[in-house]
């Protein structure tokens, strides 16, 4: 991969304690929607799975111009579960006067491991989110954080 590309997150990595331990914490990020989607639970997992699912929409956390070094962690830390390509998100037409931007996104692969219930964020927060990083092989130590670079998710909060 040659250049930054945007990075749509809609699980673990909508936050700083995950995002920072993985990726160079000081990307800006903004609230961004994905239509056509639905995030499931997964069963035996505390983290989600995205689908395409005509008619649902997630909300999350899209980081921008994210380099290559980074997207290659993030490829490693998601693993064989899921593939990564290029999707449309919506955004606050003061990111871009469209109100729609290409970003990279993680998509799951085995549907039979699905749960029949949409993943739970509070849950997740509540319950998960402490220790979520290193749990999953992210490194100990995060890339750095600035609270000034990130935006609200209408619905999430990302901060722990």
């Amino acid at each position: 991969m040659t250049g930054a590309v945007n990075v749509f997150t809609y699980g673990s990595l909508m936050y700083d304690a995950v995002w920072g331990r993985l990726a160079d914490a000081r990307h800006r990020s903004v609230a961004a929607v994905i239509d056509g989607h639905r995030r499931f639970a997964v069963a035996g997992e505390t983290y989600p799975a995205l689908i395409e699912a005509p008619g649902h929409r997630v909300a999350g956390r899209l980081w921008l111009a994210v380099g290559p070094a980074d997207v290659d962690r993030l490829d490693r830390f998601e693993g064989a579960d899921y593939r990564r390509c290029r999707v449309m998100v919506t955004v606050d037409p003061a990111v871009d006067p469209s109100g729609r931007i290409e970003a990279q996104c993680y998509l799951w692969l085995d549907a039979s491991r699905l749960l029949p219930v949409d993943w739970d964020v509070a849950a997740f927060e509540r319950d998960h989110l402490a220790g979520f990083a290193q749990r999953h092989g992210a490194g100990d130590e995060p890339f750095g954080d600035d609270p000034a670079r990130t935006e609200p998710v209408p619905g999430v909060s990302p901060r722990d």
